[in-house]
């Protein structure tokens, strides 16, 4: 992306990159309040079913935040025994969309990027979906990461769940967060990272900052993301105005 990118009236640009259990579904829509833009999640493979022709149903299920693209991932990995998520290209599969014609999974995060970047340009807070690596020439974007230790992260999942908050911000499920679960999406959110990307999303140098949300209260992660966002849209409306005045 270039200058033109900028979005309009210094609205800031957010990615934030989470890992299980470290607060992404709370922390981002509370960036996106503190800083009056839209909060990208459940918009975007509605936006990528109208666009590419399948039901919302078959938007999701390619979508990296749902748990049900994270088991398809795995399973994929589960039939290869000598593959490993660093190294494995999973074997394309697709999905009929309403015209009949097969929807491969490269459509689907082609029409991801694409909807990513059109809101770019007029601000908002995405959560996953690499958008740090989508949005890495971005030059207003703030890209963040919430991490943190592997027990502590379950920890929080599990205090976050007796507090009514699922992992993927639609409500909690039935069952409490596990360890087996969370090394399952922790797992499956790497693989499609790299298998995409070919990028680690745990990697700091993909990063602005990089948060633990299990030590910094959800508060002081808010009031720090926002307030570093203000500051680089900010920059970067000053940087743009300047070219216009060259």
């Amino acid at each position: 992306m270039d200058s033109d990118d900028v979005p309009r009236g210094g609205a800031p640009v957010v990615t934030v990159s989470a890992a299980f259990g470290a607060g992404g579904a709370v922390v981002g829509p509370a960036v996106a309040d503190r800083l009056g833009v839209p909060f990208l999640d459940r918009a975007i493979p509605a936006a990528v079913a109208a666009q590419i022709g399948c039901s919302l149903e078959e938007a999701l299920r390619h979508d990296d935040r749902d748990p049900g693209r994270l088991e398809h991932l795995l399973a994929g990995v589960a039939r290869l025994p000598l593959a490993t998520l660093g190294g494995w290209d999973a074997p394309p599969s697709g999905t009929a969309g309403r015209d009949g014609r097969l929807l491969c999974d490269h459509e689907f995060v082609e029409e991801t990027e694409r909807v990513i970047g059109g809101f770019a340009r007029t601000g908002g807070v995405v959560l996953g979906r690499a958008a740090a690596v989508v949005l890495a020439d971005h030059p207003a974007a703030l890209h963040v990461r919430l991490d943190g230790d592997r027990r502590d992260r379950l920890r929080h999942a599990r205090l976050l769940w007796d507090s009514g908050f699922g992992e993927d911000g639609e409500g909690r499920r039935d069952e409490p967060p596990t360890p087996r679960a969370l090394d399952d999406n922790d797992r499956a959110r790497t693989a499609y990272v790299r298998r995409f990307y070919r990028a680690d999303p745990a990697s700091p140098s993909l990063y602005h900052m990089v948060l633990d949300g299990t030590v910094l209260s959800m508060f002081a992660c808010v009031e720090l993301v926002a307030r570093a966002a203000g500051d680089r849209a900010a920059a970067a409306g000053r940087r743009h105005s300047r070219l216009e005045q060259a």
